[in-house]
């Protein structure tokens, strides 16, 4: 995991902040809703990628373990 992805997912994360109380503040509650799915998806997905790469790294390991034995 890079410095880049985790700082990628703090702006998005503000950005949908700021229009969730915008849009909760205008009445438009339904809006911020989606916009609140939207961005459970978004995470959700870059949580899986970042698992898939934890996963290829501890087979690695242990494959790795496993020959130096």
């Amino acid at each position: 995991m890079e410095l880049n992805d985790l700082l990628r997912i703090a702006g998005v994360g503000l950005v949908i902040g700021v229009l969730h109380v915008f849009f909760e503040q205008t009445g438009k509650k339904e809006f911020s809703f989606f916009l609140f799915f939207l961005a459970y998806l978004y995470i959700s997905i870059e949580l899986l990628m970042f698992l898939r790469v934890f996963f290829t790294e501890i087979t690695e390991f242990f494959s790795w373990l496993s020959m130096a034995m």
